[in-house]
């Protein structure tokens, strides 16, 4: 059964990719023993440790069937869902319990890299998304307007709306005299600001914060009472 339950939740969502980690270590938990032998040393209890350090405890009334973990650390180099790509993807849970209804984290912190083509992919136009300076991202990109194409280069600063990754344009260029990029300026202002929904984490995890780094968008998420499993 514990071997089923870890295939299941390895071809679920991405969330399940979090959870593989820890089906791993369950699952080693529970096909072994504590060594046996003269010179075995006791298996130390869940509240040693690293348990003890961020003062998370076994809650009462843990089942037979199920396994508690004080806390975990899982680093993936790539995570890709049907609709998701991120990048140096960091999760560090605490307070973790798993049986026959699910995995559950009591608090879960990620820490993700969105990369830039992902974003210009969803702004379209043959768009170009880059780090700027003073931690800005600019964005460039084609635009059709009053029958003509523009090529604009637009500059804003990241920020978190609406659990939204999203860069408004402090500053766009289209070339020409200044009184028509003012005009035009204000009508391509929408082609190239940015609102990209970071997907293919666990919900219940909030977007926190963002910043811009040279490879891409590195996003903060936190959450409590996150579900890994799909």
């Amino acid at each position: 059964m514990e071997w089923k339950r870890a295939k299941d939740w390895l071809i679920g969502a991405v969330g399940m990719i979090f959870a593989l980690g820890i089906a791993l270590v369950i699952l080693w938990w529970a096909a072994s023993g504590p060594a046996t032998g003269d010179e075995a040393e006791p298996v130390p209890s869940p509240t040693q440790g690293a348990g003890s350090q961020t003062g998370a405890v076994p809650p009462d009334g843990l089942g037979e069937d199920e396994v508690w973990l004080a806390d975990f650390d899982l680093d993936a180099g790539t995570v890709v869902t049907a609709g998701s790509l991120l990048h140096d993807v960091r999760a560090v849970g605490q307070d973790v319990v798993t049986g026959p209804d699910g995995l559950v984290a009591g608090r879960l912190a990620v820490d993700a890299t969105v990369p830039f083509e992902v974003v210009a992919r969803e702004l379209g136009g043959g768009s170009v998304v880059r780090a700027a300076d003073g931690g800005q991202a600019s964005v460039v990109r084609t635009v059709e307007t009053l029958g003509r194409e523009l090529r604009v280069t637009a500059t804003g600063t990241v920020k978190v709306e609406d659990g939204r990754l999203v860069v408004e344009p402090r500053s766009i260029d289209v070339g020409g005299p200044d009184f028509l990029s003012d005009a035009t300026a204000a009508v391509v202002r929408r082609f190239v600001t940015i609102e990209h929904d970071i997907e293919g984490l666990p919900e219940g995890l909030v977007l926190r914060d963002v910043a811009v780094r040279g490879d891409g968008f590195r996003a903060t998420f936190r959450g409590e009472g996150v579900e890994l499993n799909s």
